[in-house]
């Protein structure tokens, strides 16, 4: 953002309403990321524990085919959970990578709107 490199005395109100806005549209990204990671772990967990019951299972295998139920192999099966489990993963990375990075934009955003904040002169707050 250019306006992250002014001088704080450079700032002007309308630069301050765009990080307040920057800083709560960041916010709110964070939040979203934050369900998404969490929806990756509870289906990595699923295929985990789909899994560890697939190793052990000695008898008829079945899989759900769009919407149905068809009998497979204990090896095909298990190759499907495999794969699921590294897709899931990936997409676990990407949305850890993706909140990391808001966090760290958060934290830029912030510790800029408190600075400015200290240098505003009392008169010009204003009350909400």
């Amino acid at each position: 953002m250019a306006s992250e490199s002014k001088n704080p005395e450079q700032y002007g109100q309308k630069d301050i309403e765009k990080l307040i806005k920057d800083y709560q549209s960041t916010q709110a990204q964070m939040r979203g990321s934050a369900m998404q990671m969490e929806q990756y772990q509870l289906q990595k967990a699923e295929i985990d524990t789909a899994k560890a019951e697939l190793e052990k299972a000695t008898g008829k295998i079945y899989s759900t085919v769009g919407g149905i139920m068809v009998e497979t192999n204990k090896e095909e099966a298990l190759k499907n959970v495999t794969e699921k489990a590294e897709i899931i993963q990936v997409r676990l990375q990407s949305s850890t990578k993706q909140y990391n990075d808001l966090k760290a934009k958060e934290q830029r955003l912030r510790e800029k709107l408190t600075e400015l904040s200290r240098q505003q002169p009392p008169a010009e707050e204003s009350v909400r």
